[in-house]
């Protein structure tokens, strides 16, 4: 389970005015892996975003909060362990619009994903590079919505510390480039937020983390 807190800019309550948005989301993931041949794996992710949002429309002008389900998505990549050190992953990842006009984009998307992994052992066994690319694009669904077409990327470096902290620097893959319609609040094509999220690994199969993104251009 992720909790998840954000604000961005939204439609205002006057022509050419802008109000805020707050979206709260609980995003409910399941990931399953599975081997299919020595050093190949198959993994598959679902999430299910469950949220409650205020956005200023027609048929909620006071912008009172909205509850709902967002847009399902489903992930499957293929891994190859080329080595200890390094390992390549490419996959895609379905978006389904579930969530229609007030909790989604009211498109499909499929998004292409690759990347890669590199163990820093010079530092610690638990630390490592892994930068993904990825192209999100729209093809089916409400035609008046805004066609989605953008690059993202993150370039992530995982640092671990001792009694199983970690660190991570931009573990999501927020850096985007929007090669489609124009977004709310946005001037240029280019969007560079920072994130960086903190956590600890209380077993060799959970783990607890907080993350922080700041929007930048």
């Amino acid at each position: 389970m992720m909790s998840q807190y954000r604000t961005a800019p939204g439609s205002g309550t006057a022509p050419g005015s802008m109000r805020e948005v707050t979206t709260e989301t609980l995003n409910l993931r399941m990931d399953h892996a599975l081997d299919l041949a020595p050093q190949w794996t198959l993994t598959l992710r679902g999430d299910l975003p469950l949220i409650a949002k205020n956005p200023t429309t027609s048929s909620n002008p006071d912008g009172d909060y909205l509850h709902g389900v967002g847009d399902t998505e489903f992930l499957a990549a293929v891994i190859h362990n080329l080595d200890q050190r390094l390992a390549v992953g490419f996959g895609a990842r379905l978006i389904t619009p579930t969530g229609g006009d007030t909790f989604g984009a009211d498109k499909w998307q499929i998004m292409p994903i690759a990347g890669f992994r590199y163990a820093l052992w010079e530092i610690n066994s638990t630390s490592y590079i892994e930068p993904i690319v990825r192209y999100d694009v729209s093809f089916a669904g409400d035609p008046t919505k805004r066609n989605i077409r953008n690059l993202q990327f993150a370039p992530t470096i995982n640092l671990g510390l001792p009694d199983r902290w970690f660190i991570s620097l931009f573990p999501s893959a927020d850096i985007r480039v929007n090669l489609g319609d124009p977004v709310t609040g946005q001037t240029g094509r280019l969007f560079l937020p920072f994130d960086a999220r903190i956590g600890r690994k209380l077993s060799d199969n959970a783990a607890l983390s907080f993350e922080l993104g700041l929007s930048g251009l």
